[in-house]
């Protein structure tokens, strides 16, 4: 075992450079001047450049807690992963994020520029500040060098494996752990390659009882291994990093994936070590999803919607996006949003104890019925604006057409928007140009057109005498009894219980003769309310369309 001293000089051999003591940091970072309700909350991600859905959820959690506490929110970087890092990586999490309206008090705003005054917010760039809590805790025992090679490293992973114990570097695998002075001296001076370990006093058998903010009460071992604090190139670990970031930027409590759980005795052990106090940890469970009859992770690799940029592309509302994943955050969501039609989501009270601990389930479907529910209470002016600013970026057609064509497009886009029957067939933005193409002459005709199964003379004579009769200044009722006269004259029944005791008597219902009206003029048998449709696309083109579909015959 090394003395007291001799730590001490080590300690200050490794870190000539450092000046600052520990209390010298904290007074760099005075605590905020904020109440015990008000939140203040990060996100921590890597700028690996893909940013997936589960990010989102994550975020927007935290968003949400500190909007409504009236606290911070801020955005910090863990770049110690030089690897997986990518060229403009903090501007895709940024930029990705403020897409979905979630935006941030303090941090990174791009890769050079941040706001705040806990920064830096790039761990990279905090590189001193950890220094001086590593030059601290080797001085005090509890941090050590270690030399091992990686080859000495897969030796010790055999051997255990061998033994049939726990892989990892603890206790009598720890080779230098209780090095002598001379030893580590003799190591350092010869340029080796060193790595900066916690010198561990945990016990394994020993469990440690704590609360978690949405698991509830667990029961963890102690943690036993030597975990490292610092890299051969200087960088901390994340194990390392976030209790010292964390505690100096006044966290309220961490809110991170679960795959950090199996970490949280280590953790643990670390703010003891440092003399912190201990954070709470909210450990989120991944988004889910069924796969061939069971439950898996949604998956970058074979899911598209586990992408952002899915969401973005295809033109998903945004706002339905996040209420959809408030929905499998907390199952009560949707009966707040129905009693609270009016009100933005920041109003709603998240729990994070109501949390699915196992994992939510996300469901593409589910998503798309959200998105409908929360389109189908816009404006027929919101939906055009939302479609246009989508368009803008990924459709440039349709952009033309609702630049060209405002009140038009609106017109379009109020069918069956008023009253009590208000439409739901649009998911996302990308559906409007479906909804569109019946409308713009030109777009018709590059459509893809349906056929009807029914005698060809028989729609021309019901389209004729639908000719004769139209009259764009008929209300909806005169214009179907109107409709209903060209079918009893031609032999389809009037009356629908009377068609199912005898159909053979009829050449069909009169909904049938209303199916040849909306295919001649439509090129479709579903579309929205077709006296809608009429009243806006106007009578010069209806008897246009009827005229050519009638010549195509």
């Amino acid at each position: 075992m090394r003395t007291e001293q001799e730590n001490i000089q080590i300690a200050q051999l490794l870190f000539p450079e450092v000046k600052e003591s520990v209390e010298d940091i904290f007074k760099r970072y005075p605590k905020r001047n904020l109440n015990e309700e008000q939140l203040v909350l990060r996100f921590a991600p890597s700028p690996t450049g893909f940013l997936h859905i589960g990010n989102v959820y994550t975020s927007l959690v935290g968003y949400l807690l500190s909007k409504r506490s009236n606290g911070m929110f801020l955005l910090r970087i863990e770049d110690t992963d030089k690897e997986r890092e990518v060229e403009n990586g903090i501007s895709a999490i940024v930029n990705g994020l403020k897409g979905f309206g979630i935006h941030f008090d303090e941090g990174m705003k791009n890769e050079l520029e941040s706001e705040g005054e806990y920064g830096p917010y790039i761990q990279s760039q905090r590189i001193d500040i950890y220094k001086v809590f590593a030059r601290d805790l080797v001085s005090k025992g509890k941090a050590y060098l270690c030399f091992a090679t990686p080859e000495e490293l897969e030796e010790i992973r055999e051997k255990q494996t061998s033994m049939k114990v726990r892989t990892g570097y603890y206790g009598e695998f720890a080779k230098w752990r209780n090095a002598s002075f001379d030893e580590v001296m003799k190591n350092l001076n010869s340029g080796k390659p060193f790595v900066i370990r916690l010198y561990s006093n945990g016990n394994i058998e020993n469990k440690i009882n704590s609360v978690d903010l949405i698991k509830g009460g667990v029961t963890v071992s102690e943690n036993d291994m030597d975990a490292v604090l610092l890299k051969s190139d200087g960088l901390p670990t994340y194990h390392f990093a976030h209790p010292i970031d964390d505690t100096l930027m006044g966290i309220s409590f961490v809110t991170r994936g679960e795959e950090w759980f199996a970490s949280q005795s280590l953790h643990m052990e670390i703010f003891k070590v440092l003399y912190f106090k201990q954070l709470q940890y909210a450990h989120i469970s991944p988004l889910m999803k069924m796969d061939e009859g069971g439950k898996r992770k949604l998956s970058k690799r074979k899911d598209p919607e586990a992408a952002v940029s899915f969401y973005l592309e295809n033109g998903f509302p945004i706002e339905g996006v996040k209420e959809y994943l408030l929905n499998i955050a907390n199952s009560n969501f949707s009966d707040w949003r129905i009693q609270n039609p009016e009100k933005g989501i920041v109003e709603f009270d998240l729990k994070l104890e109501k949390f699915n601990k196992a994992g939510a389930l996300f469901d593409i479907t589910k998503l798309n019925d959200v998105c409908k529910e929360y389109i189908s209470r816009l404006s027929a002016k919101q939906v055009y604006e939302y479609a246009l600013e989508w368009a803008r970026e990924y459709d440039s057609r349709l952009f033309e057409k609702l630049t060209n064509h405002k009140d038009y497009s609106i017109e379009i886009l109020n069918i069956e928007r008023e009253g009590e029957k208000i439409r739901k067939d649009i998911v996302k933005w990308s559906d409007v140009p479906y909804q569109m193409e019946l409308f713009f002459d030109d777009m018709y005709k590059d459509m893809k057109k349906e056929s009807l199964d029914m005698s060809l003379d028989l729609q021309k004579d019901i389209l004729n005498e639908y000719l004769d009769t139209f009259y764009m200044g008929d209300s909806a009722p005169e214009w179907f009894g109107k409709i209903k006269e060209i079918g009893i004259k031609n032999g389809f029944c009037a009356d629908y219980k009377e068609y199912e005791k005898s159909p053979k008597k009829y050449k069909g219902k009169i909904g049938d003769v209303a199916m040849v009206i909306r295919v001649a003029i439509t090129g479709r048998k579903q579309t929205p309310d077709l006296y809608q449709v009429i009243q806006v696309m106007g009578e010069n083109r209806i008897r246009e369309r009827i005229k050519e579909y009638i010549n195509s015959l």
